[in-house]
């Protein structure tokens, strides 16, 4: 039997995890529309976003970019994430990858 270790399991918010899924479908699309084989780094500006009285925050949507990255040519990328002051809205401001 696998048991989350609580440290995980309170690391992994389903909204954040959504959040990230879209995000890394994204950085992906984008990747091979331009022939990337790795992408390095990606930029991100966040807002608030709640979702049932809960707001994403960077620190869980950076884990859950990094968990969704594995086994995808996102594997290893840096997800720098900022904080922005537009209410419900993400960018994904640039793709860094070769």
């Amino acid at each position: 039997m696998f048991t989350t270790p609580a440290s995980v399991a309170q690391r992994i918010n389903m909204h954040d995890l959504h959040l990230a899924d879209k995000i890394i479908k994204q950085v992906l699309e984008f990747a091979a529309a331009n022939g990337f084989k790795k992408v390095r780094k990606v930029w991100v500006e966040l807002g608030p976003i709640i979702e049932h009285e809960v707001e994403i925050g960077t620190d869980n949507l950076r884990f859950n970019l990094v968990l969704l990255s594995n086994g995808t040519i996102a594997r290893g990328a840096e997800f720098d994430i900022k904080k922005l002051g537009e209410e419900g809205k993400y960018i994904i401001k640039e793709i860094e990858g070769e």
